[in-house]
């Protein structure tokens, strides 16, 4: 079975992007990881899959659907969020600037600028344990976390997806590939979670790298740059805005405090179209 594809990238984040609007796709968990390998299939970091809306939410335009490498659905993804405006924009499914895009997590509002760039709202981080879903017997600044080793201390915050970041002093010499995976499948996250490193450089500006939730490190991580912005504002160690620099580029994110959204701008840029032959998809005309 052929699956045709658009290969795209947020700042190195990159993804498979399929249209499920025009054909109705279903996809295991095995073919997504066929599609996701680097060697076996096309490549990415996540699949998005763009869909007529589900019926539970008024005036939305589109369903967006997030799989992870390994196979799992996940809630959140901001690099992808702007990969899928440039995406429904160019494959004219829209001619509408601003969307309202139905998640896992709920409605996200998504931007696209005169210059290309893209404005997404990511809502309001939420900081309560129960919520991220994190262990915790209370809400708190930081949580001291056991990797077995060594403790470190760490912001939990969910921004729709849930995130566990530390501040250290250089990203270039942060114990991302030792500690990522610890952190990832830690038993205090019951659903995983993304692990930041935020390095300070000044009150606008920091750099970042993320282990992220069953793709291993990534060159840009969207809701990761959100989570340790508003991690370090609440700390009081950042003042919005904020520039995030990572590996794959630079986003730019604000946020006002309390329970206002996140707002998160960057490009988005379409690599190559293309297609696959995956075996038993399941597709309906």
């Amino acid at each position: 079975m052929t699956l045709k594809f658009t290969k795209m990238h947020g700042i190195g984040n990159d993804f498979v992007v399929i249209d499920a609007i025009s054909h109705k796709i279903a996809l295991s968990a095995a073919q997504i990881r066929l599609i996701a390998d680097r060697h076996f299939g096309v490549g990415c970091d996540q699949l998005l899959l763009v869909e007529q809306p589900s019926g539970k939410f008024a005036n939305v335009d589109f369903r967006y659907r997030i799989f992870n490498a390994d196979g799992g659905e996940v809630e959140q993804c901001g690099n992808g969020a702007r990969c899928f405006v440039k995406f429904v924009h160019e494959k004219q499914l829209t001619d509408k600037r601003s969307i309202d895009v139905e998640t896992a997590r709920g409605i996200i509002t998504l931007q696209l600028q005169d210059d290309g760039q893209v404005t997404v709202n990511m809502g309001a981080p939420d900081f309560q344990p129960a919520n991220i879903p994190f262990v915790a017997e209370a809400t708190a600044d930081l949580h001291a976390l056991d990797l077995g080793a060594e403790f470190i201390d760490v912001c939990a915050v969910s921004m729709g997806n849930p995130h566990a970041v530390q501040i250290i002093e250089d990203v270039d010499r942060a114990a991302v590939e030792t500690q990522g995976p610890l952190i990832e499948s830690h038993p205090r996250f019951p659903q995983r979670v993304n692990a930041g490193f935020m390095q300070i450089v000044d009150p606008h500006h920091i750099r970042l790298r993320v282990f992220e939730r069953g793709s291993g490190e990534t060159l840009a991580c969207g809701s990761g740059a959100c989570a340790a912005v508003v991690s370090g504002i609440r700390l009081r160690l950042l003042q919005s805005p904020v520039r995030v620099s990572m590996r794959g580029g630079e986003l730019n994110i604000s946020w006002n405090g309390d329970q206002t959204p996140v707002w998160m701008t960057g490009p988005a840029t379409t690599v190559f179209e293309g297609e696959m032959d995956i075996g038993a998809l399941t597709v309906e005309a």
